[in-house]
């Protein structure tokens, strides 16, 4: 299973009588705006992706890019000026999508989701709110646009009564996997809006390891240290390449119902930088190679770690590296949402968790011994990550990846 959740905690300032330009009203959708968004979304996760491997070296990473994208969605909603500009660089929002006809995708791509959610095949569930004080003073036509993501707290009167109701709404759309998002001192009364995001996936192999084949083998962190873990194996067909251009083999483990895979990429073991070398490399276009390509399945033997793993990340310098202007600083703009205080973000945290086993869910693995070639041997092939790795969970339907980490030490 796999479960995640994203906070940002601020306060905000001002705007005109339209809610996001003079003409509001002439704004209509346009179909393609939905897939513009999925678009930003990718270059925005490959982006993230860098930044977090270069601040955290040498040990796991596990978080959504979804959930991510999501809570600084609303932010950008509520900005104005020089805050919004920033953000929607940053978020890589296409020129020709304005902000109103972004809300109308963001609504759509909702209930298209709210309608397939709880499937038999996969359950993923995201979930976004504005928890804001009582006296923050929210235009009137944000209230009515984003009403179902609007919350009223009484941070000034209760803080801490506050914070249990965010953590108790995270803990309950996550299925009580991600609790106490936010700490002690995380709000105070003088705080004016708290931007959250909630995401949880749970999903069926469709092809299921067998427990009795679960061993525990050697897992060689560095060339130096190894440790013995739990992998888990099997026989069967799937669909397997190698890509030059990421320098890594590519297995892809779909789960039941097909809609939503993961894609294990496995460096060469001889190359000492790999997972930072695929990281580096993986753009948007050379992703869409490997999850579009039309490759036949084969036959491949699978040894891949079992393993849970949860992660709590300070996203503030990440998000800052990244170029999200003045979010964290009292010169931010948010006067789209209210025009009568000037408030800013204090800090973003995130906290992901996943969890992988013989049934699922979601989780990582990667291949051992590696060359490159570009004839596929007759025999079957064996794929043992039993070295880091980067692992994917990619929605195919809208492009979308929705959880990325990499496996580099059992230990930690």
């Amino acid at each position: 299973m796999l479960k995640i959740a994203l906070l940002f905690l601020a306060a905000l300032s001002a705007v005109h009588s339209q809610c996001f330009s003079k003409d509001d009203a002439s704004k209509k959708m346009n179909p393609e705006d939905r897939t513009n968004l999925y678009k930003g979304q990718l270059h925005f996760t490959l982006d993230l992706f860098n930044a977090i491997n270069k601040k955290i070296v040498d040990d796991n990473i596990f978080f959504s890019p979804f959930s991510v994208y999501h809570a600084l969605l609303l932010g950008y909603f509520a900005a104005g000026g020089q805050t919004e500009a920033a953000l929607k660089q940053s978020l890589k929002i296409s020129d020709t999508l304005d902000k109103v006809n972004l809300v109308m995708a963001y609504k759509v791509d909702k209930r298209s989701r709210s309608s397939n959610n709880n499937s038999e095949s996969y359950e993923f569930t995201n979930a976004n709110r504005m928890f804001v004080d009582e006296g923050l003073q929210v235009r009137q036509c944000v209230r009515g646009l984003l009403s179902e993501e609007l919350e009223t707290l009484k941070f000034h009167d209760n803080p801490d009564a506050s914070r249990d109701a965010i953590n108790n709404w995270v803990e309950q759309v996550t299925k009580h996997h991600i609790k106490d998002l936010i700490p002690q001192d995380g709000v105070s009364e003088n705080t004016k809006l708290v931007l959250a995001n909630a995401a949880y996936f749970k999903g069926v192999w469709a092809s299921k390891f067998p427990a009795e084949r679960t061993k525990k083998q050697v897992f060689y962190v560095s060339e130096t240290r190894q440790t013995l873990v739990p992998f888990m194996k099997q026989k069967g067909i799937f669909h397997y390449t190698v890509n030059e251009d990421l320098g890594a083999q590519i297995l892809e483990l779909p789960y039941k119902g097909n809609d939503i895979s993961m894609y294990i990429l496995l460096p060469p073991y001889s190359m000492k930088e790999g997972v930072s070398n695929i990281i580096r490399n993986l753009t948007p276009e050379r992703l869409a190679a490997v999850v579009e390509e039309g490759y036949m399945g084969r036959d491949v033997v699978v040894e891949i770690p079992k393993f849970t793993i949860e992660r709590t990340l300070s996203m503030r310098p990440i998000l800052e590296a990244l170029g999200v202007g003045d979010l964290f600083n009292s010169s931010a703009d948010f006067s789209t949402l209210s025009d009568k205080q000037s408030v800013f973000f204090d800090d973003a945290i995130h906290k992901a968790k996943i969890q992988i086993d013989e049934e699922g869910t979601v989780a990582a693995a990667a291949t051992a011994i590696f060359g490159f070639r570009s004839s596929r041997p007759a025999e079957p092939s064996t794929f043992i990550a039993n070295f880091p790795f980067v692992y994917v969970i990619y929605e195919k339907p809208s492009n979308s990846i929705l959880f990325m980490g990499v496996y580099r030490d059992p230990k930690k």
